[in-house]
């Protein structure tokens, strides 16, 4: 019982690594235009950081054109701002009211760039699942070491911990070829 509770809360931390991954690489930009591209942008407005799509409304109404309406118009310098600093590589247009971006075409060099940045964080995402793995091999040994399982059910408990990071590690690869795929696609 005590290796099946193990499992599962292993499971939910793997899944949660894996579902980070995944948001991470929405925003990293491909040719088209998409709200995740900036809404999760931190904006410094009256002090505070606060994500983009929290100050204002994110639109796409071309497929290469993003269009973002602050609620406050107070907040209009502050986001372009972020916009400028942010490593998106895209100039705002501001008119008072919205700010428009246009997602140029990707040349070729930083399509590469990019795909060199999605393997990058498809990697970080890695270590953070053998880190959880490293964690719950660890909890096994201390359960051994208590004399709550016997030295077979440790080794059976690590074949387990690692079938599971390795499915985990399978579906981050997926993301990150999916993602290069989107990148390289014209």
């Amino acid at each position: 019982m005590m290796i099946k509770d193990l499992l599962t809360e292993l499971n939910g931390r793997l899944s949660k690594t894996v579902d980070v991954l995944q948001s991470d690489l929405l925003t990293i930009r491909t040719g088209r235009a998409s709200p995740a591209l900036v809404e999760r942008l931190q904006v410094e407005h009256y002090g505070t950081m606060s994500p983009l799509n929290q100050l204002a409304s994110i639109s796409v109404p071309e497929p290469r054109l993003i269009t973002i309406r602050p609620w406050d118009a107070t907040a209009l310098s502050a986001i372009e701002r972020a916009i400028h600093t942010s490593e998106l590589g895209l100039t705002p247009q501001n008119d008072g009211k919205l700010i428009r971006l246009n997602i140029p075409r990707l040349t070729e060099e930083r399509r590469r760039e990019l795909v060199k940045v999605v393997q990058r964080r498809v990697e970080e995402g890695k270590i953070g699942l053998r880190n959880i793995r490293r964690d719950a091999i660890e909890d096994l040994r201390e359960f051994e070491k208590e004399k709550l399982i016997t030295e077979d059910e440790l080794h059976k408990g690590r074949e387990q911990v690692q079938e599971l990071t390795d499915d985990f590690a399978t579906k981050m690869d997926e993301l990150g070829q999916r993602k290069e795929q989107e990148i390289m696609e014209v």
